[in-house]
């Protein structure tokens, strides 16, 4: 027999066990749907993560107070177990042990804390960061959309960012317009570009011990560290924690301070995205192992119902060749029904995406199917039929005419 008849006789078995065919093929649609979504916003998630890191400054070293081991690559490279403490505090003394480490080009501390902003009537609760502006404007990557950034003789401004500035409040903010935090008028300067920390305001650090509750002068939430070159990171890594272990008497198992870079965190956020996409992934596809079930049962169930076709077949001259392409045809059939209606499910909830309104999903908004993963879904799809259906399509065309002719 040709190819075209092989084709030709699979889809009529196809089309006449109908309820039974497409009840299977539900299971490969949820499966497979399942799966390439998933894919899909995996791949859109890990885009946005290295759009984001492409933009920041992987200079950059963060030291904040408290440690976790999770937190720190060296440690992961090590081993090494150690302790966690949550109650050390970043002072002026580390930031002056730290001026002792080379190859950093800026060094300053940085205050965080959310307080009610007031603006024409209208309040809201920001995050406000308070940093060194002397130092903060040169070591930035931050670009300003509109007015511009912090300046050695600044006090009572702010750069804000360009959501604050014009979604928060009914009106926008300008610059040179006056916003009130804690009964403190300050100014705004600045508006920062999209996507440069565009939900907070920034603003020397001296009015902001002053406008932020429990901020403390000289007291840190963290240390920010700019190295001269990406390619002395990991040295001065390790020479900041050198340094700070021997300015505040700790060793490794008692250390009470966090370092980190941009490539570490990078390597964690990849991490965290790949074990997240792999359990998911696992999950969906316990559907397409359901859906290949289904598929087996199916070929069973139509290879009992064909037995005296398939006798007949034989004695015309049919070889057991023949028998088992027209059913592996058959599941094949089924699987790329299931491939393609699969990834139609899976246009759809990609495309539902937006509406949910949810955080985590942000990143994968607008997400859209690559014609890999197109192309993969349908190839998955076609293989579990495959698969699924070698076991019965070879029964079926190793029967005997005549036990199949007899059959009841």
């Amino acid at each position: 027999m040709r190819y075209k008849t092989y084709l030709k006789l699979a889809a009529n078995i196809l089309f006449h066990s109908k309820i039974r065919s497409w009840l299977t093929i539900i299971g490969i649609v949820i499966g497979v749907g399942s799966v390439v979504t998933i894919m899909a916003i995996s791949d859109s998630m890990e885009e946005d993560v290295e759009s984001r890191f492409a933009d920041m400054d992987m200079t950059s070293i963060t030291i904040t107070p408290g440690y976790s081991q999770a937190s720190s690559a060296l440690d992961r490279k090590s081993g090494e177990t150690s302790s966690s403490s949550t109650n050390a505090e970043l002072t002026d003394k580390d930031v002056m042990a730290l001026k002792l480490v080379e190859n950093i080009d800026y060094l300053y501390g940085q205050i965080k804390g959310s307080e009610d902003v007031y603006y024409l009537g209208q309040s809201a609760s920001i995050s406000i960061t308070g940093v060194d502006p002397q130092v903060w404007q040169y070591a930035t990557s931050y670009d300003v959309a509109s007015g511009r950034l912090l300046e050695a003789s600044d006090n009572y401004v702010a750069v804000i960012g360009n959501n604050v500035a014009n979604e928060i409040f009914d009106q926008p903010i300008g610059v040179n317009q006056v916003i009130t935090i804690n009964g403190k008028s300050v100014r705004v300067v600045g508006i920062l570009e999209s996507g440069d920390n565009d939900y907070g305001i920034i603003m020397p650090i001296d009015a902001a011990v002053d406008i932020i509750e429990d901020a403390e002068e000289d007291v840190y939430d963290s240390i920010i560290v700019t190295v001269d070159d990406v390619d002395n990171v990991d040295a001065v890594v390790e020479d900041i924690e050198e340094k700070l272990m021997i300015s505040r008497h700790v060793t490794e198992r008692d250390r009470d301070f966090t370092v980190s870079d941009s490539s570490s965190q990078l390597e964690s956020a990849s991490e965290m995205m790949d074990s997240m996409s792999l359990f998911l992934g696992a999950i969906a596809g316990v559907s397409l192992l359901v859906g290949s079930v289904g598929i087996a049962n199916t070929m069973f169930t139509s290879v009992m119902e064909r037995t005296r076709d398939i006798g007949t077949m034989k004695a015309i001259g049919a070889r057991n060749r023949d028998i088992l392409m027209i059913f592996l045809f058959n599941s094949a059939m089924v699987g790329l029904v299931g491939g393609v209606l699969g990834i139609l499910l899976s246009l759809v909830l990609t495309s539902m995406l937006p509406m949910l309104g949810l955080s985590i999903m942000r990143s994968s908004m607008g997400s859209t199917l690559s014609p890999d993963l197109v192309i993969l879904g349908i190839s998955i799809a076609i293989f579990v039929g495959v698969v699924s259906g070698v076991v019965p399509a070879y029964r079926a065309s190793k029967l005997k005419p005549v036990d199949a002719l007899r059959y009841e």
